[in-house]
């Protein structure tokens, strides 16, 4: 089996297209459906089983169950920025990655998962170093804390452990994360509604628009992961973005561009987010080029394009 926990979330969703696509038949997705929205995520993919987070942990007990898996692909967790309740998010997040990763040292299995550039913060330096590793909230204090787990745990392996910091993704199957969904996902909403994409007027130096992310498109992010895969002998903590930051702005024109109409107007930057908001992000890929890895990501014109495309069933 090919385990993918939060298999019915975003990224997790489109990593189970793939491993299907690439002929893997014995997909399971592990996670938690009590938003049942979800469901439309993997409603047309054939995965072999579906477990509930809670109960793959249970089923980890049975050492016939834990001998069938080859590979557990950790894309589940609570992704929410604004969430700040700590004791929630370091169970979710931290606790429970802990207890899959000892499960995959003693069974010699392949973990992958997701880690996030969130544990850079206010950082100006995107590099997988501790000087560098600010983050601005529990969502990015608790994947920085696991990444520290597994420098000590698991820092020379007998089986494959890969951290792969996300920086700012969009593509399809993201509908359901509402407020944390995609700017893109929003612009062309607000586009489609009323014509406007709304972005933030100027903050920290940056002019209206113009405050910079590094955005990746989701099927570059699914591609990191499989080459993973398929290269059991790397292990370690990878940056995982474009390695080239662009405006809000260019997000906005490309969405625009796509749909052949719109306009921008700037509003004013929420007092709320001063103090806790990333201006600038830019993953430094020379450790994950060093690995190997030579998987290319697109722009964000090039991936706007596909995403815009693909919902449309182009």
């Amino acid at each position: 089996m090919h385990i993918v926990t939060g298999g019915a979330g975003f990224i997790g969703s489109n990593l189970v297209r793939d491993l299907l696509d690439r002929g893997h038949d014995d997909v399971v997705v592990v996670d938690d459906l009590s938003d049942g929205h979800k469901f439309v995520n993997i409603a047309d993919l054939a995965i072999a089983d579906y477990i509930d987070k809670d109960d793959f942990v249970e089923r980890l007990q049975d050492p016939g169950f834990r001998s069938s898996i080859k590979a557990v692909l950790h894309q589940g967790a609570c992704s929410e920025t604004t969430e700040w309740d700590g004791r929630f998010m370091m169970k979710n997040n931290y606790s429970y990655s802990q207890v899959l990763l000892h499960h995959c040292l003693d069974a010699g299995v392949p973990f992958i998962y997701a880690s996030s550039a969130a544990v850079y913060g206010a950082s100006e330096n995107f590099v997988e170093q501790p000087d560098q590793e600010k983050p601005l909230n529990v969502y990015g204090y608790s994947k920085l804390q696991f990444d520290r787990y597994v420098n000590r745990i698991a820092a020379s392996p007998a089986s494959q452990v890969v951290g792969l910091r996300y920086f700012n993704v969009y593509g399809p199957r993201e509908q359901h994360k509402g407020s944390m969904a995609s700017v893109a996902f929003h612009f062309n909403n607000q586009l489609r509604e009323d014509g406007e994409a709304r972005l933030f007027e100027g903050s920290a130096a940056y002019g209206d628009g113009e405050q910079l992310r590094d955005f990746v498109y989701v099927d570059d992010v699914c591609a990191v992961n499989l080459w993973f895969l398929e290269h059991p002998d790397a292990s370690g903590i990878f940056n995982t973005g474009t390695g080239k930051a662009q405006s809000f702005n260019d997000v906005a024109n490309a969405v625009i561009e796509f749909r052949g109409k719109g306009k921008i107007r700037y509003i004013p930057f929420p007092d709320t987010l001063k103090g806790a908001y990333q201006s600038y992000t830019q993953a430094d890929l020379t450790k994950l080029r060093a690995s190997g890895c030579d998987v290319e990501f697109r722009s964000v014109e090039a991936g706007v394009k596909h995403y815009f495309n693909a919902l449309a069933g182009k």
